[in-house]
């Protein structure tokens, strides 16, 4: 990645590019330009190109982009060439609808763990993983390399269930949980919430104005 900070527009559409990439890939399409790009994403040719120049020159004049090639360079760079350990807190529609999601396995992201304080699903086994007690949260983290954890808990836990994530290593933290996080700064976090999101659309469908260009 070249020398220079990237905004959060920018890192927000290298998955829709990559998600482009692996439907033409599918299709047996080799090589696809900027402006057939455009086509597919709604984004412009220009701004696809810009976002691709801020990681290096993957394009040639006259050809495009070879798909194989710039899929590959575009898991390098949103760091998914590599399996991520995983534990899911909380074991509810939200956690078990990701244990089950295919896409989510085939990302090279391994679920190790699965955390509940319920009794009538601590023990019960879920695609070969057994579910844990809470309690025993930080000494798994601690113990087998655990980079991610998946919070899909009440928001009167979620700060505290952090606290320990925190003390145990963990490097990032994917908040499903309705509250704001408090966290340090070496510890990523990305919040997912589901109100908001949907706030957000029926905004969005009272006030279509605003949503033009909105990508």
């Amino acid at each position: 990645m070249l020398n220079e900070k990237v905004s959060v527009a920018v890192i927000k559409r290298l998955p829709k590019y990559y998600r482009y990439l692996e439907l033409i890939g599918d299709r047996g399409i080799i090589r696809v330009s900027s402006q057939e790009l455009s086509k597919i994403t709604g984004l412009t040719a220009s701004q696809i190109r810009q976002d691709l120049n801020h990681f290096g020159a993957f394009g040639q004049q006259g050809y495009g982009y070879n798909v194989e090639e710039l899929k590959i360079e575009l898991e390098k760079i949103m760091g998914v060439d590599r399996p991520y350990n995983v534990v899911i807190v909380g074991f509810g529609n939200i956690g078990s609808a990701l244990l089950n999601y295919s896409g989510f396995r085939r990302k090279g992201f391994k679920v190790t763990g699965i955390f509940d304080v319920s009794s009538e699903i601590i023990g019960t086994k879920h695609n070969d993983v057994v579910v844990k007690d809470v309690s025993k949260l930080y000494d798994f983290v601690s113990n087998e390399n655990v980079d991610i954890a998946i919070l899909s808990i009440p928001a009167r836990d979620a700060q505290e269930i952090t606290n320990k994530l925190v003390s145990a290593g963990i490097k990032g933290i994917w908040n499903f949980a309705p509250i704001d996080l408090k966290l340090p700064e070496n510890i990523v976090l990305e919040n997912v919430h589901l109100d908001g999101s949907l706030l957000t659309l029926t905004y969005y469908m009272n006030n279509l104005k605003d949503y033009q260009g909105i990508k």
